[in-house]
């Protein structure tokens, strides 16, 4: 029986043990935090969303960055602060503009190959998420943005994803709840949303009923291998242990890149921080006033989920400003304001804000297969769409891995 070790404890990193080990395969997974899912895949938006598979690499992005540079509330902000690891990524990132229709397609087509692991997966295992499979309702306040989707819709088409553009009054009759005027918007009633964290936990579970080992509160502090074998050195804060697999699967986010260079592969990954706020509907008022439909708001890069009957989740925004991971009251604000403005019945009383770093390559395309080494394989990279494609670049690698 092959031995695997997996780095990460994330959606990534528990997916891919999940279906290592339904493969038969003897697994062990490293995780610094106590717990699984503690990181970028603690409170994001909640999405499950091939409508969101639009890669970023157009000129528009690099034109709206440049605009954005200096306003702290912007949608998409980079800290014009140099580094070489920054300015390599951004090189990069420019020279795949001529793959952004091909790759926005294949991110569509990947996003809905995911959907019928992930939905089995969560009734094989019992897990409750707080799944509602209602739609995503794209909303814009202009013809240029609406435009822009009509072509982006053809991309999608071509993944093989359906959606529909949608009038003002549509809108309405779709998410009776959003107020303010719009020109338009596109409604795709494949995808879904739920609470990622309660998913990832609940695999979690899974993975050790499996016969999964988890080390929990392990830090990999030295990582090695050759043609045959791998060799995971961990520290749980008291004693230092080092093991020895037939292959490890690097699934450890932000953190893959270092990971990589130890292994000599170079997986350019870059931390994009993106912030939620979590509102507490604790009033009858508040809950009647959130949507139940989630919501993407393409101009402000917000994207909404209703999470149970009391919490209404809030995402967005893309900041490049290297591994720092702090929550900033200017990037918290324009949450709460959009909020307040498209849902006014919604008390903003009691709000709980959260920031993540999100694992982008400069392509905006996964990592998923080996390295340069035969025992060496990846799974990261995913960007803004990590819980999206996970189900299925779990199975990808986990064919590379027991071929």
């Amino acid at each position: 029986m092959k031995r695997i070790a997996v780095i990460g404890g994330g959606i990534t990193g528990i997916t891919t043990a999940y279906t290592l080990a339904k493969r038969g395969l003897d697994v062990t997974v490293y995780e610094k935090h106590r717990y699984a899912a503690m990181e970028t895949s603690f409170a994001n938006g909640g999405q499950l969303s091939a409508s969101n598979a639009e890669v970023w690499n157009n000129w528009q992005t690099i034109t709206k960055g440049m605009k954005w540079m200096f306003r702290r509330d912007a949608p998409l902000l980079v800290n014009p602060q140099p580094s070489w690891h920054k300015l390599s990524w951004f090189a990069e990132f420019i020279a795949a503009i001529p793959q952004y229709e091909k790759n926005t397609t294949e991110t569509a087509r990947l996003a809905i190959a995911a959907r019928d692991h992930l939905f089995a997966w969560a009734q094989e295992e019992g897990i409750d998420f707080d799944l509602k499979k209602q739609g995503i309702l794209h909303i814009y306040r202009d013809k240029a943005g609406f435009d822009h989707a009509a072509n982006v819709s053809k991309l999608l088409a071509a993944g093989g994803l359906e959606r529909r553009a949608v009038t003002p009054d549509e809108m309405r009759s779709i998410e009776p709840t959003l107020a303010g005027s719009y020109y338009g918007g596109f409604f795709t009633e494949s995808d879904s949303t739920g609470d990622i964290h309660k998913f990832t936990s609940g695999l979690a579970e899974a993975i050790q009923r499996l016969g999964v080992k988890t080390c929990y509160g392990h830090s990999v502090t030295e990582l090695s291998a050759d043609e045959t074998h791998a060799w995971v050195t961990s520290h749980d804060g008291e004693e230092q242990t080092r093991d020895t697999f037939d292959g490890v699967v690097i699934c450890a986010g932000v953190g893959s890149r270092d990971l990589a260079a130890k292994l000599g592969d170079r997986v350019n990954i870059y931390p994009v921080k993106g912030y939620s706020i979590t509102v507490e509907l604790d009033d009858e008022a508040s809950r009647g006033a959130a949507p139940t439909v989630s919501l993407l708001d393409d101009a402000t890069k917000i994207v909404t989920s209703r999470l149970g009957d009391d919490r209404f989740r809030v995402a967005g925004t893309a900041e490049f400003s290297g591994y720092n991971r702090d929550i900033r009251d200017d990037r918290i604000r324009p949450l709460t304001r959009w909020v307040e403005q498209c849902f006014p019945g919604v008390s903003t009383r009691r709000v709980v804000p959260w920031a993540g770093l999100r694992p982008m390559l400069p392509n905006m395309m996964p990592r998923v297969g080996p390295g340069r080494l035969p025992t060496v394989f990846y799974n990261t990279g995913h960007g803004h769409l990590g819980w999206t494609l996970s189900a299925i670049t779990a199975e990808m690698v986990a064919d590379a891995v027991d071929s």
